[in-house]
């Protein structure tokens, strides 16, 4: 299952639309799905090739998965995600060191993902 999500608004993604991949387990709703990110995307709980470390996701007692979680909840969640990363369970350790300098995290979001100049080549159109 292909679905997108908006950027959201107030942070560097709001003129984003990113995609993301969800494959659903035979196991569903008692197993989580597994989801991840299509579109490149410059976060610290996201890494390179778009999975995302996400509590949600995660089985317990590890994770805080529970079977009444459905997949429009888990799109909020990880569009929360994207509000306000969570460094300390990061994924990318460079971004993470990064999001230490608030400031440098900033430029360098700024710069790789979706900024005015980017938007087109990251963050692909709608499909119709």
């Amino acid at each position: 299952l292909d679905v997108e999500i908006q950027g959201p608004e107030g942070t560097p993604y709001e003129k984003g639309i990113f995609l993301l991949s969800i494959t659903i387990p035979e196991r569903y709703p008692f197993e989580p799905p597994k989801v991840q990110f299509v579109t490149p995307i410059f976060h610290p709980n996201i890494d390179n090739a778009g999975r995302i470390c996400l509590d949600t996701l995660k089985m317990q007692p590890k994770g805080s998965w529970m079977p009444s979680v459905n997949l429009s909840t888990l799109l909020t969640t990880i569009r929360l995600l994207m509000t306000d990363p969570n460094p300390d369970d990061g994924l990318m350790p460079e971004i993470v060191l990064d999001f230490g300098n608030i400031y440098t995290y900033d430029i360098v979001l700024g710069r790789r993902t979706c900024s005015s100049k980017t938007t087109r080549c990251l963050c692909p159109k709608p499909l119709p």
